[in-house]
């Protein structure tokens, strides 16, 4: 595998991490006002996302950086043609990550609901915006010889986009509810768990479109095998949940993205961004890649630093492994809801 082919598979590693990480983040923060009802129930589902959200979120940092370092022609393409996309998932976040810290600084009622809302509007805000910029991107955007946008700020933002969007914010919410019924017990367990058997055919029906026109357009028998993969991976999700296996259900709810994942990014190598004016302006590998000189610092680069970062995560996640309850309610004003209605 030559280092350009091998730094397109990593790209869309870490884009898929950050999918399958920050998505059920995403969804837990996108179900509070679903499954949430309480005071409790809230702190309990924040408490579940609390010590990995903002790490996960690194791992779109790392993929558009990866984009940058070793495809800068593929960046430079990119990002100006979706501004509009990217500058509202840049918006989500930040609103997102003030709100985590901004809602235990005081405790009353109205300032928990008010933060607790800027958590899930900023979720939703940034999981709409990656899913638009990631399916624009790879089903086509109006670009010329040059690889400018031709058009206004919305002419990137079409059918394409719309259905990346809706497919990664189905997915999140899916997966955040599998998370939930994983990572909890009680009520919200159930909750969850009954919310994810119902939706989650539902759900997975615009990712496996994405997936299966890309493949139609450029696949071939590989990527047919991933699609087929990625769509027997819900009805065993589904499966799963039905018997109350969360923890099978989570990993092949996972699978199904990592597969219909692969089966975008497969599909489309060695394009890296489609034209949607004349496919003889399509940007390939090729023409966005830096040098192999460059391309070889980078690896060894990656290769000493990529696993401490992959061990450091992968021991977070172990040590808040056990599964949470809600804590009892005490007397405060931000129980007084729960109070007055008792």
């Amino acid at each position: 595998m030559d280092l350009q082919t091998l730094w397109f598979a990593a790209v869309a590693v870490l884009w898929i991490g950050f999918l399958l990480l920050e998505g059920f983040d995403f969804g837990v923060a996108a179900l509070l006002p679903v499954l949430g009802r309480r005071t409790a129930d809230r702190h309990l589902m924040l408490r579940t996302i609390g010590p990995v959200w903002d790490g996960n979120e690194v791992w779109l940092i790392t993929a558009a950086g990866a984009v940058f370092a070793a495809f800068p022609g593929w960046y430079a393409t990119w990002l100006p043609a979706l501004y509009l996309p990217f500058v509202l998932v840049l918006f989500g976040l930040i609103i997102r990550a003030v709100a985590f810290e901004w809602r235990h600084s005081h405790h009353t009622a109205a300032w928990d609901t008010t933060w607790t809302r800027v958590i899930t509007a900023g979720s939703l805000i940034a999981a709409l915006g990656v899913g638009a910029a990631l399916g624009a991107t790879t089903l086509g955007l109006p670009i010329d010889a040059d690889g400018n946008r031709v058009g206004g700020p919305f002419a990137g933002v079409g059918w394409s986009a719309l259905l990346g969007a809706v497919a990664v914010l189905a997915f999140s919410v899916v997966h955040g509810a599998v998370f939930l019924a994983l990572k909890t017990d009680g009520p919200i367990r159930a909750a969850a768990h009954a919310f994810a058997l119902r939706w989650a055919p539902v759900a997975a029906l615009p990712l496996l479109a994405w997936a299966g026109i890309t493949h139609l357009r450029y696949g071939t028998p590989f990527t047919a095998v991933l699609w087929l993969v990625a769509a027997l991976s819900v009805v065993v999700a589904w499966a799963r949940l039905r018997v109350g296996r969360e923890g099978q259900a989570f990993a092949a709810w996972g699978a199904m993205l990592v597969a219909a994942a692969a089966t975008i990014f497969g599909a489309a190598y060695p394009v890296v961004v489609p034209s949607t004016i004349d496919a003889a302006f399509d940007v390939t590998v090729a023409d966005a890649s830096v040098s192999d000189y460059t391309l070889t610092v980078m690896t060894w680069a990656a290769g000493i630093g990529l696993p401490v970062v992959l061990g450091y995560q992968a021991w977070t996640y172990w040590v808040f492994r056990k599964r949470l309850t809600a804590e009892p309610q005490h007397p405060g004003p931000e129980h007084a809801e729960e109070q007055v209605a008792a």
